[in-house]
């Protein structure tokens, strides 16, 4: 279903009851964590929920910033947040911004900015305390500082696309998909502001580079993550190549834990998220965006056959044997019907490992099922936290 379909299937007014035998691909607001501005709203009320409790998760270094849950770019909300923009843009003037629309995928509306005077039709008009913008619909933009050091290959930026499916969110249950990508830029890179325009050289979206001169349509300028975890393996060694994956992981989990509080965990829903990562130079992964109807066309045959897969994958788990749909049922699947999904996290399992288990699996501890540290058997090790 699209998700303007769940939208009214979930309508208080035009809505209708789901029968027992009928599940949904959509979580009914699941725009808490694949709308941009919610999903930093939820983020940064999850940081300060740990920091009350007095959680180490929430531990802060001696300039204020987190230790374990920096990995959202600092982001404001415009209009809303202009002066506390304002403010953080002084105290460095030479830093890079980008700002997207809220509500828009595929690269639409995206554009950088380094100087204050070109977003001022994004400002409150000081008089009237209004929110005045040149376009009629006055749609609201998330500005973020820009990744300028992002991990290069072949000189060109690239992200990840992971794909993530949710079976249930309290408890929350949820498995990483094994076949993801990266997406480079047709482009190399450059932190140069003349090229602050040219989205060629910054934006990883396919819609964006397909348009481009030296895009490549046999493997249209994907990586496989496999791929990459060889190439960052031989690079930089492996043992920093596994704790760059666990931190990647880690981080989906916590982005998932920041909304299962206000997430409407409805029995009839799953969903498939496709959450992007960009790696900077220092192998620090940031979470981007997370989307909740991620691209299933193809643009390659490579991209054909794991889309078919990832498909298959997700119905295999969401209605196990290919059965009748039933939601009542326990949402826990054998592990032979995962195919190339895995469990990244499984919160029963979890409960049973004490309250520091995030903070051991984020340290580089591996955990297995029972709570024990993983032997090392010469394989990357994945902290799945099961």
């Amino acid at each position: 279903m699209s998700i303007q379909t769940i939208r009214n299937v979930f309508s208080v007014e035009t809505g209708y009851r789901l029968s027992d035998d009928q599940i949904v691909n959509h979580f009914p607001n699941h725009y808490e964590l694949t709308r941009k501005d919610l999903m930093v709203k939820n983020i940064k009320r999850y940081r300060k929920e740990l920091e009350k409790e007095g959680s180490p998760l929430a531990e802060k270094d001696e300039n204020g910033k987190y230790i374990y849950l920096d990995f959202v770019p600092v982001t404001f909300m415009l209009p809303a947040d202009y002066n506390l923009f304002v403010e953080e843009f002084r105290k460095n003037p030479s830093s890079t911004w980008i700002m997207k629309p809220c509500g828009k995928a595929q690269g639409k509306g995206i554009f950088l900015i380094n100087k204050l005077s070109q977003i001022k039709k994004w400002s409150r008009d000081s008089k009237t305390s209004s929110f005045v913008s040149q376009s009629s619909s006055k749609e609201a933009y998330v500005i973020s500082l820009y990744i300028n050091n992002p991990l290069l290959i072949g000189g060109k930026k690239f992200d990840l696309r992971l794909y993530v499916l949710v079976s249930t969110y309290r408890p929350l249950r949820c498995y990483m998909y094994k076949l993801g990508f990266c997406r480079f830029c047709t482009v190399k890179y450059t932190p140069s502001t003349s090229e602050l325009d040219n989205m060629f050289v910054h934006l990883t979206n396919v819609a964006i580079q397909k348009h481009g001169d030296d895009y490549n349509h046999i493997h249209g300028g994907k990586w496989t993550v496999s791929n990459l975890h060889l190439y960052l393996e031989s690079t930089r060694g492996k043992e920093v190549t596994n704790k760059l994956f666990n931190e990647i992981h880690w981080i989906i989990v916590q982005s998932l834990k920041a909304v299962s509080p206000v997430m409407n965990n409805d029995k009839h829903c799953f969903e498939c998220y496709g959450y992007d990562i960009i790696i900077d130079d220092k192998l620090k992964p940031w979470l981007i965006e997370v989307n909740a109807s991620p691209s299933l066309t193809s643009s390659t045959a490579n991209d054909r056959i794991l889309k078919y897969n990832l498909i298959n994958d997700t119905l295999n788990i969401a209605v196990p044997n290919g059965e009748i749909p039933d939601c009542k049922w326990n949402k826990s699947p054998p592990k032979e019907a995962l195919g190339s999904y895995e469990v990244l996290y499984d919160e029963e399992m979890a409960q049973s490992d004490g309250p520091d288990r995030d903070l051991r699996s984020r340290s580089g501890q591996s955990i297995g099922i029972k709570g024990n540290r993983a032997r090392d058997s010469g394989k990357p090790v994945l902290t799945t936290w099961k």
